[in-house]
């Protein structure tokens, strides 16, 4: 009687990839039953927590104002809009992903290094030229430029208008989702600190910003920062198809000095100088007033410290890329031969061969050939 061997073949088992690849479709049906929601009595008040802004404050018309504005102040059912909107983040950086970059990708054939640092530089500049012209928009709109000392008069700027919340709204929306991104876009382990370190930063003082009433000076810092940004990442873009590019970089090089120094001074003259004469420096969290000099320190210590870390993080690139540029000009060193005996003789052989040795044009030479009619 034959004995049937157990199988010893394990059971299929799915793969990461495969378990990734429909993430955003995972996602957008969690998004649309939020959408879904709107559409029903019953969970049309659950919905709108997570789809629209809260928390709106209309003001009576005025003298100056011959219309009533409606404006908007923080609290905490803003997380679930950040939730929801930390969902179509995901969708968006997916679209990006599938229909633009993966395309060139193919056509381009770059290495696994070059492939994960063109996909993060493509979805970076796309994000950062959508945030700077939306807030360049905002602070002409608003008259942030031909005014800068809107930038401490009369606050604290608890009251936003709409595009205002709406722009720090999507802003933590965006580098929340970043978090599950290094899980679905597979980062490297060696990398997942680098990522961390920067999206905490821009968690830390966009939060900052909107936590402490600080929304105007955030928002000008935000654009002044996202447009340097946005010059290194197309400027990469550009050195990955082109490795002799290099003009993007320099030009960058220098705006990424102007950039931090602009920042400090309006930090300091905001800060500083403006928030610290204004008449009203008591805490007070019913009105938001956060004007107080320990305040005040920690905010600017903050930037300061920030800004150090990022000039040190760009010096040591300069530093880098000095260095793999004049290694990739520098000359082969030739050794020199040792002198020897032989080496008298060696110039005189170079006239009719190589090292010495007698070509057929030195052994046919007009003289020999002269010898041998003879």
């Amino acid at each position: 009687m034959a004995i049937r061997k157990k199988s010893t073949k394990s059971p299929p088992v799915l793969s990461h990839e495969f378990v990734l690849q429909n993430h955003a479709d995972i996602v957008s049906c969690v998004a649309m039953v939020f959408l879904l929601g709107l559409m029903f009595e019953i969970t049309a008040k659950a919905s709108i927590i997570f789809v629209t802004l809260q928390y709106n404050v209309t003001l009576p018309a005025t003298e100056q104002a011959t219309e009533s504005a409606s404006l908007y102040c923080y609290d905490i059912k803003d997380l679930a809009t950040v939730f929801f909107y930390m969902l179509v983040a995901i969708i968006i950086h997916a679209i990006i992903q599938e229909y633009v970059l993966d395309k060139i990708n193919r056509r381009m054939h770059f290495s696994k290094t070059k492939h994960s640092k063109f996909n993060e530089s493509g979805q970076l500049s796309a994000f950062y030229l959508f945030a700077c012209v939306w807030g360049t928009f905002i602070l002409i709109s608003e008259n942030y430029i031909s005014d800068p000392t809107i930038l401490w008069r009369a606050y604290p700027h608890n009251l936003m208008t709409f595009q205002v919340k709406f722009f720090y709204i999507s802003q933590l929306a965006y580098w929340f989702h970043a978090f599950p991104e290094l899980y679905f876009q597979k980062t490297k382990k060696e990398d997942i600190p680098r990522q961390l370190v920067y999206i905490g930063l821009y968690l830390f003082h966009i939060a900052g910003a909107y936590l402490l009433n600080l929304n105007h000076l955030g928002l000008v810092l935000l654009v002044l920062h996202y447009f340097v940004e946005f010059l290194f990442h197309i400027s990469r873009l550009f050195y990955f198809s082109d490795e002799k590019y290099q003009k993007g970089f320099s030009l960058w090089a220098v705006l990424f000095v102007l950039g931090r120094l602009l920042t400090l001074i309006l930090s300091v003259l905001t800060v500083g100088f403006g928030l610290a004469r204004a008449e009203n420096q008591k805490l007070d969290f019913s009105t938001g007033n956060f004007n107080v000099l320990a305040v005040r320190i920690a905010v600017l210590a903050s930037i300061c410290i920030t800004q150090a870390f990022m000039m040190w993080k760009f010096i040591n690139f300069q530093l880098r890329r000095w260095r793999e540029h004049s290694t990739f000009q520098a000359p082969p060193v030739r050794r020199k031969l040792p002198v020897t005996k032989g080496s008298r003789f060696s110039r005189k052989g170079t006239e009719n061969g190589v090292n010495g040795a007698v070509t057929s044009n030195g052994a046919d030479s007009p003289r020999n050939r002269k010898e041998k009619s003879t």
